[in-house]
């Protein structure tokens, strides 16, 4: 049997994908029902339970070793299931490590009757490695590194000698094993005393930076466990000035791994990527700081409570949240403005994007992310501590300065669109203006506005662009004078109204095409006459006494001669 294949594609398709490791358990509590009864192999009744093993007397179907599969498959996944609830739960962890147990029980069995001539190379080496997978993940819970490591390390020997064996379809899987594996590899390195293991789950981290999934997520964790034994270490920390004391964990870690994250935004390849990991830093700095507020409360009553003099300094606990929120603060900035750029190379391939049928991005959309960039640097400005720190308010009103000129720049791309000259020119005036005062302001501050837009590249765009404007309002202002040709008039008629006027009308071969005037209106139509019968009064009837005697005379007389054939 295909030990990892069937593996790998019972995880994917039941469960796993999301990471739901309770469904995958009844998925093979059910398949090892199903094979049971199949194989007519049940242990006793509903009344009774008698216990069945698999012996090699009896392996004449490899559905026999698909049972001791799913028997382990069952347990791992209940293991992984618990290792989620232990999170909250630290009792639950006793009971997780009892599932594994039992999985590597399960998973001895397996290689055992692999060892039979029944079976072939191929089985008997992915039961090893599978044997090897499991004993390294309990040995991994257990933190006994070393022996860890080496079965870890054998598992990723077999899997990438069955790589070599085979082709490049049936590869892929055993090297996606392999590279689940290594992470594991040098966290077990790193706690041995490889110190040059952490950069190397960083280098991992980088490379499956633009993938989501079960290997991101144990990076992640990995390297978080990484940090937290580095972070014993730290004490404090200095920003502008003042050493401020770090007593919380979670903050110690995040301060940590800042510099790590930052240059692996870097490094990043690729927007997904750096996208990705700008989330995962700002979700991070979002923790610390919750946890940093928590203690922050009683530290503001303990304050109002108190009768010290100097009221004016803050903190340390306050001090340090203002330094992560201006890490927050600063992470997203740089990220809006990664994402301005990636816009402004989308509107200079603008033509392409057309041909090619996809949204064309417009300057309405560079607008919003300038407008967030500006919310955020008045927020900057608001900081507790920094109120009186003068070369911070002047440093950040020259940033202000910039992403105004850039956001000016763009409204009046926005208005050259639709054609409004006077506006867009007014603007440009107004970005010029901006440019200067930053260019005029930047002398002690050029060290800090190294990493913001340049500002003479957007002066000499702005010149360009003023020059093109006024050739097009010149152009537009002519054709105005222009008699309109009857071609070229709309008059929102339907075409059933103009057919003998010629004209271009666009919407016809859209799918909003205007034909006749659906639903039609009322128009005055004559009504049904009605006819009264005036005459009625008038009319004088025929008498009818003659027949009404003729009827009176008739009776008993009349009907015995009508028997006879008389008549009267």
């Amino acid at each position: 049997i295909a030990v990892l294949q069937i593996v790998k594609e019972s995880q994917q398709q039941h469960g796993l994908r999301h990471g739901d490791f309770q469904r995958y358990r009844g998925y093979c509590s059910r398949r090892l029902r199903r094979l049971r009864k199949t194989l007519n192999f049940k242990m006793g009744n509903r009344h009774k339970f008698t216990g069945k093993k698999v012996t090699e007397e009896i392996l004449s179907d490899n559905r026999y070793l698909l049972l001791i599969l799913m028997d382990a498959e069952r347990a791992w996944s209940y293991a992984m299931q618990l290792k989620q609830e232990a999170n909250t739960e630290p009792r639950k962890r006793f009971h997780l490590l009892s599932r594994l147990r039992k999985a590597v029980k399960h998973a001895e069995e397996l290689e055992r009757l692999c060892e039979s001539n029944r079976v072939d190379a191929k089985t008997k080496l992915e039961a090893q490695a599978y044997m090897a997978y499991l004993t390294g993940m309990l040995r991994f819970e257990h933190q006994e590194w070393k022996a860890a490591m080496e079965a870890f390390n054998k598992c990723k020997t077999i899997y990438e000698k069955l790589a070599n064996a085979f082709t490049e379809e049936q590869a892929v899987l055993y090297n996606q094993r392999v590279e689940e594996i290594s992470p594991n590899i040098r966290y077990c390195a790193y706690n041995i005393g490889d110190q040059s293991a952490m950069n190397e789950l960083m280098q991992m981290r980088l490379r499956s930076g633009g993938t989501e999934g079960l290997l991101a997520e144990k990076l992640e964790a990995l390297i978080t466990q990484t940090r937290a034994k580095q972070a014993a270490t730290m004490s404090e920390v200095e920003w502008r000035g003042r050493t401020v004391p770090v007593k919380i964990d979670k903050v110690r870690i995040f301060l940590l791994g800042l510099a790590d994250n930052e240059a692996a935004i870097v490094q990043a390849e690729n927007e997904e990527t750096k996208e990705r990991l700008f989330e995962s830093l700002l979700s991070e700095c979002r923790d610390a700081i919750q946890a940093v507020r928590e203690d922050l409360k009683p530290d503001q009553k303990q304050r109002e409570h108190s009768l010290e003099s100097d009221s004016g300094k803050v903190s340390n606990i306050q001090y340090l949240h203002s330094y992560l929120t201006y890490i927050k603060l600063s992470t997203a900035i740089k990220r809006n403005e990664s994402m301005a750029k990636s816009l402004q190379k989308a509107l200079l391939q603008q033509q392409r994007s057309e041909e090619d049928g996809k949204r064309t991005p417009r300057p309405q959309d560079l607008i919003r992310l300038y407008d967030i960039i500006l919310q955020n640097l008045v927020e900057l400005t608001q900081l507790p501590g920094l109120e009186e720190d003068k070369n911070f308010q002047k440093e950040i009103g020259l940033k202000t300065l910039v992403y105004k000129a850039y956001r000016c720049f763009f409204i009046a791309q926005s208005y050259v669109l639709v054609k409004k000259w006077s506006e867009a020119l007014v603007l440009y005036e107004r970005v010029l203006k901006y440019a200067r005062e930053v260019q005029s302001g930047a002398g002690a501050y050029t060290n800090s506005l190294k990493e913001l837009p340049d500002v003479q590249d957007l002066i000499t765009q702005v010149n360009a662009e003023k020059y093109s404007l006024q050739a097009a309002a010149i152009l537009d202002a002519n054709d105005s004078h222009e008699t309109e040709s009857p071609s070229q008039v709309k008059d929102g008629k339907p075409l059933s109204e103009r057919f003998e006027t010629f004209c271009l009308d666009p919407s016809l071969v859209s799918k909003q095409v205007s034909l006749v005037h659906f639903p039609p209106g009322f128009q005055p139509i004559p009504c049904k006459p009605l006819f009264f019968d005036l005459a009625l009064n008038h009319v004088a009837f025929p008498p009818l006494e003659d027949k009404v005697e003729q009827k009176a005379k008739s009776g008993l007389t009349g009907y015995i001669k009508g028997i006879f054939g008389f008549k009267s």
